[in-house]
């Protein structure tokens, strides 16, 4: 069988460690990528990994990432982003260049680096996992800046699903999470009760796998 590759963003913590080490274990090998190189060469230890630092929002390293990945990919996941402005403001008091240093995390760089893999993962029917959040669709209090990086990463999926067709995309809600950008949201507070990132792992690797419909998925409906 053809060696699967996978490519993840912001693979250092939380969520995209996880799913990292899911992918790995599913006999993916990875290309992995998180600002931090130290913690980032510490999360993937072990496994069967390119790691390269740097920022997503750069696009000289978004050209590292698709040079290390013209050889073939069968997967990609922009997990990487950012929390925006903490702690969360409302909508009349948000700084808007924080707003727009959110959306270039959320939106621009990953719809960036989908553009630049789109021929590899054309060849081989690959797909598209954009991470997403309830935040995008609920209005709660306080989330309007990250929610409407969100909203937006969820329409561009959409988009992007509709206008090719060869690959699977996909845009995912993996649900609150025991997280460090989590716990920025509510600085202070004890978020012990919110389930850890590997809980959801084997939902996220069965939508892969299964190469289910392009779509919107709430990852906790496939545990």
């Amino acid at each position: 069988m053809e060696e699967r590759k996978a490519l993840i963003t912001g693979a250092s913590r939380g969520l995209g460690r996880a799913l990292a080490q899911g992918l790995a274990e599913a006999g993916y090998r990875l290309i992995a990528d998180a600002r931090d190189a130290e913690s980032l060469a510490t999360a993937l230890a072990g496994l069967d990994a390119t790691v390269i630092a740097g920022d997503i929002t750069d696009a000289t390293h978004r050209a590292e990432l698709a040079r290390t990945a013209a050889d073939g990919l069968d997967l990609l996941v922009n997990n990487a982003g950012t929390l925006g402005a903490a702690p969360l403001p409302a909508l009349a008091d948000y700084p808007l260049d924080a707003l727009r240093a959110a959306f270039e995390a959320n939106v621009v760089a990953p719809l960036a680096l989908t553009q630049a893999l789109l021929p590899v993962l054309r060849v081989r029917g690959g797909a598209v996992l954009n991470i997403t959040s309830d935040a995008a669709v609920e209005p709660y209090a306080g989330w309007g800046g990250y929610g409407a990086t969100k909203a937006a990463l969820e329409q561009a999926s959409a988009v992007l699903a509709a206008e090719e067709p060869t690959i699977r995309v996909w845009w995912a809600d993996p649900g609150d999470l025991r997280t460090r950008m989590h716990q920025a949201a509510f600085p202070g507070e004890d978020i012990s009760d919110r389930p850890e990132p590997e809980t959801v792992v084997p939902g996220l690797v069965k939508l892969i796998a299964q190469r289910l419909p392009s779509g919107r998925y709430r990852i906790g409906e496939l545990l």
